[in-house]
Parts: structure tokens; C-alpha cells; sequence
């Protein structure tokens, strides 16, 4: 069940009223039964390895913080965290694997599962790992109540791509009595109708043009490539933040808040500042579980450097198993070396840093160039489509068509969007909901222009796929 779709309307519009007819102390097993049949609506059969990861959580949580003995304590977690990492390692990276050392063997030593991988599965992996970290590092109580916890880890406004929730943010919140609020309702709803807008209006129009160039880059020009590639950053945006717009503000009717996941990446002037902007709930969890015990930046720095580049390259691996996601990741932790190294030779130098428009401007630009470069190994298939793509950017010339699948009023549209998006991120323009009439207008005024310039056609969100 996709957020996009009328099945889905019609499973807010009634998951959110009885939640609000029922007394609070069933209120948690509709969300819990709600966010069941949700998950079930992709392959219903893959809620059992949900149940599975679930069953191993809870009791490791309630174990660890039962148990003293810190070697007792540490085999707890180690136990989770293999429960939890082995049904990705499964799911997702087996067959990655296979095929690799199938190919360095020049055989077929291992066999092939023909498996689907379960909707979500990065995402809700890793949101049951905070839990049983934090409580092992005694920062989190161990959830008594197995529903509730349960709930933590399949709140469906966020179980298949994110927001990635702490417990510490979101667990306390389903005992908390939330009342009917007309101003949470009118915020909620207002955030999924600009998050429902950048999907269908912004994201699915580019993936027209996108989807065309990308498919057979081998017939697709240059030009072609080029473009759909500078459109690609901004589809991705709009489609990976339109679904998060639509959870957090499905959430906040109910009076639940969920974490920031998106604050304007597009104005970065860095690349390191990309990533403090772009899918913060994912950053942010391996800045704390995965680059702060390696080591962070209070190593000697050429391990500092290491650490950099070690978490881009397992973030790349965890968008997918393919090497164009690992190349992506690690492209990301090589141009962020890169700016520090730079920014210290530049010091060196006594270069000075104060900032201008035309340098602020200059450094945006260039950010998102660089990100746009990297998002060619994300988006490809194959990295062989990958280096021909960034090949033929060199060899654009005038007589070059940039011939793409969307006709130029089309195109002229789309880039028409994009100006109006990054406008309204620029003078950080919010759309006002505390004056009832403004926002009925408005609410309206943005429900038509998804009904009629819309592209609707069941086009899931790209971030599902990992």
C-alpha cells in the first residue's frame, strides 16, 4: 500500500478516526493491527521475519538490562544485532554475495535465492538496532510491553522508509494520551499535501524524463544524459522527502512527532553539509553506532580519514547490494576528505574564508554538481551504464539534441517546479496553517494541482527498494 494510492486514503482516513474514537488504552493495538495490515498489503508472508527480528528485540532488551555481568551483557547484544543483521545479510546481500565469489571462483559455487527482499527491511532493521544498543548502553529502559514495542518497530507512518526513529523520541509517545488538536490536525494534514505534491506532481513528471535517459543510456545523447542527471537530484529529493512529509505529517494528526528527515540539502555549500541536511535520521545513526566507535575524528588523522571513508562506503552498501551503490558511497567519502583536506591547506595558505554571495552561490553550485556526479552510480543499473554515462557528458557538443521522454512544455514545467520548490526553500517560505480559512484555501488550492497535474500511476517511492 503505497502513500499515493486511494487504498491508502481510505486506511488513514479510518485508522486515524477510530484512533481518536477509541479510549487511549486500546489506541495502541489499532495503530499495532493497523500497521499490520499495512505491512501485509506488499507480501504478506514477510511479517513473520518482522515477527522474527521483533521477538529476539524484546527479550534481549529486557535481558540486558536485567543482566550485570558485562561479558553476559555483550553476548545480549552481539545475539541481536546477529538476528537483525543476518536477515538482511540474507534478504538482501546473499545473492551480492554469491555472484561475486562465483565470479573471483569462475564457477558457480553457490547457488542463488530467488527471493523478493522484504519492503522496508534496511529501514526497520536498523530501527530495532538503536533499540537494544541504547538499552545495552543504558541510555533507553527495556520496553515491558510487547505490543507496544512492537509498535515501535512497525508504526506504519514510518515502517518502510523512515523516518529512522531513536526509542528514546518515539517510544514514550505511544503511552502519552494524545486528544483531539485541531492545530496538530491542520500541520499534519498540510505536510502530507506537500509531501503528496512533490511525489506526484514533482517527482513522478522527472521520473519521465529520467527513467527514459536511464533506461538505454547507450541511444540516449549526452545532452540527454546530462540533464536527466541534474533533474535526478531533484526527483529523488522530492520523491524520498515527499514520503517523508506524508509519514511525519500523518503521524502529527494523531499528535505523534517524528524527527526532521530533510532541511533543504540543496542549499549545502559542502558536501559534509549535504549530509547534516539529507536523510538526517540515517546520518545521524551512523554517525552514532558506527563512526563514533570507530573512532570519529579523535584518532590520528589519517584513521580519522579511514573512518570517513568506511561509513560512506557501509552506507552505500546499505542502500542496495549492487557495486554502484558502494562506488556512490564511496565517491561521498572521498569528496568529503577531499573539502577537509583542501579547507587545510587553505588555511595554511592564509586564505581567507568570510563568506559572499557570490562565493555562498558558487560553493552550492558546486555541491550540487558534486552530488549529482555521485547520484549517476545511485540511479544506473550497472556500473558499466554508470562510466558510459559520465563518459558522454564530455562529449556534448552544439549540434546536441538533449532529446528527453518529456516534451518541452513538459520540461519547461518541470524546471518551472523545481524553481518554485527551491524558492520556497530559499526564503524558507512555510505554508501557514494557524488561520482556519488560509489553510482550507491553500489545503484545497494544493489537493487540485495533485488531481490534475499529477502523474499518477502507482509509482512507488524509490526509497522502498531498500
Amino acid at each position: 500500500m503505497v502513500f499515493n494510492s486511494l487504498p491508502f486514503l481510505i486506511f488513514y482516513l479510518l485508522v486515524t478516526s477510530l484512533y481518536f474514537i477509541l479510549e487511549h488504552k486500546y489506541r495502541w493495538g489499532l495503530l499495532l493491527a493497523a500497521s499490520c495490515y499495512f505491512y501485509i498489503a506488499f507480501v504478506p508472508i514477510y511479517i513473520l521475519i518482522l515477527g522474527f527480528t521483533i521477538l529476539i528485540d524484546y527479550f534481549a532488551g529486557i535481558y540486558l538490562e536485567k543482566t550485570t555481568a558485562p561479558k553476559k551483557r555483550k553476548r545480549l547484544l552481539v545475539i541481536s544485532l546477529i538476528a537483525n543483521i543476518g536477515v538482511l545479510a540474507v534478504f538482501k546481500y546473499y545473492n551480492f554475495f554469491a555472484l561475486n565469489i562465483n565470479v573471483i571462483g569462475n564457477g558457480g559455487w553457490l547457488g542463488y535465492l530467488k527471493i523478493l527482499l522484504p519492503i522496508g527491511l534496511s529501514f526497520h532493521t536498523f530501527q530495532a538496532m538503536s533499540y537494544t544498543i541504547e538499552v545495552y548502553r543504558g541510555n533507553q529502559k527495556a520496553e515491558k510491553h510487547f505490543g507496544i514495542y512492537a509498535l515501535y518497530v512497525m508504526f506504519y507512518p514510518q515502517l518502510v522508509a523512515g523516518p529512522i526513529e531513536r526509542p528514546q523520541n518515539i517510544l514514550h509517545q505511544f503511552y502519552e494520551k494524545h486528544p483531539f488538536n485541531f492545530e496538530d490536525l491542520k500541520a499534519g494534514l498540510m505536510q502530507m499535501a506537500t509531501g503528496m505534491f512533490k511525489k506526484v506532481v514533482i517527482a513522478d513528471r522527472l521520473a519521465i524524463a529520467v527513467d527514459g535517459a536511464y533506461l538505454h543510456p547507450q541511444t540516449q545523447s549526452g545532452g540527454s544524459l546530462l540533464i536527466a542527471t541534474l533533474l535526478y537530484g531533484f526527483q529523488i529529493y522530492c520523491d524520498f522527502s515527499g514520503y517523508s512529509d506524508i509519514g511525519i505529517g500523518a503521524a502529527r494528526t494523531m499528535g505523534f512527532r517524528l524527527m526532521d528527515n530533510f532541511r533543504s540539502p540543496y542549499f549545502s555549500r559542502s558536501v559534509s553539509e549535504f549530509w547534516s541536511r539529507w536523510h538526517i535520521s540515517l546520518s545521524t545513526w551512523f554517525r552514532d553506532y558506527l563512526y563514533i566507535p570507530l573512532g570519529g575524528n579523535r584518532v590520528a588523522v589519517p584513521h580519522w580519514y579511514l573512518n570517513l571513508l568506511i561509513v560512506f562506503v557501509v552506507s552505500g552498501f546499505w542502500h542496495g547490494a549492487n557495486w554502484t551503490f558502494i562506488i556512490w558511497g564511496a565517491l561521498h567519502g572521498i569528496f568529503l576528505v577531499s573539502h577537509i583536506i583542501i579547507n587545510k591547506v587553505l588555511q595554511r595558505a592564509g586564505h581567507s574564508f568570510k563568506p559572499n554571495a557570490i562565493k555562498h552561490i558558487f560553493q552550492v553550485l558546486f555541491t550540487y554538481l558534486l552530488v549529482s556526479l555521485a547520484w549517476v552510480f545511485f540511479r544506473s543499473a550497472s556500473t558499466t551504464d554508470a562510466f558510459y554515462i559520465i563518459k558522454s557528458f564530455f562529449t556534448i557538443n552544439r549540434t546536441d539534441a538533449f532529446a528527453l521522454a518529456l516534451n518541452s512544455a513538459e520540461m519547461w514545467f518541470a524546471i518551472g517546479l523545481i524553481v518554485l520548490l527551491c524558492a520556497k526553500e530559499w526564503f524558507y517560505l512555510t505554508v501557514p496553517t494557524k488561520n482556519t480559512l488560509s489553510f482550507i484555501v491553500l489545503f484545497i488550492a494544493i489537493g487540485f494541482c495533485c488531481y490534475f497535474f499529477g502523474v499518477f500511476n502507482n509509482k512507488q517511492f524509490i526509497y522502498f527498494q531498500f
